[in-house]
């Protein structure tokens, strides 16, 4: 079962950037596919983005156009690119591998000014 450590998180301004990072302890590029999750309080937990190991990429639609996914081949990391965040992107941001199910304990995106 393939380990995840997410990274990145933090607090920002609304308008405001930030980089994610998700390392992986297997090659991302063996890995079918990862996605970044992400929970707020009271709410489920939804699928935001995810990318195949080809370089095939999803977007919810709450972030198109605003957040971008990529692989990190140097680190061998999924990285999620957010920018022009808003307190609505509040949450717990959570790595996964759907075969074999796999999550990343997450890290936590605070856009507040």
């Amino acid at each position: 079962q393939v380990r995840l450590v997410e990274s990145g998180g933090g607090l920002v301004q609304p308008g405001g950037s930030l980089t994610l990072s998700c390392a992986a302890s297997e090659n991302i590029f063996t890995i079918h596919s990862i996605g970044w999750y992400r929970q707020a309080p009271g709410k489920e937990r939804e699928l935001i983005a995810g990318i195949t190991s080809g370089g095939s990429t999803y977007y919810a639609d709450s972030v198109k156009g605003r957040f971008t996914i990529s692989q990190d081949t140097a680190k061998n990391s999924v990285v999620l690119q957010m920018n022009s965040l808003t307190p609505e992107d509040t949450a717990l941001y959570i790595c996964n591998v759907p075969r074999p199910t796999s999550w990343g304990q997450g890290t936590q995106v605070t856009v507040s000014s």
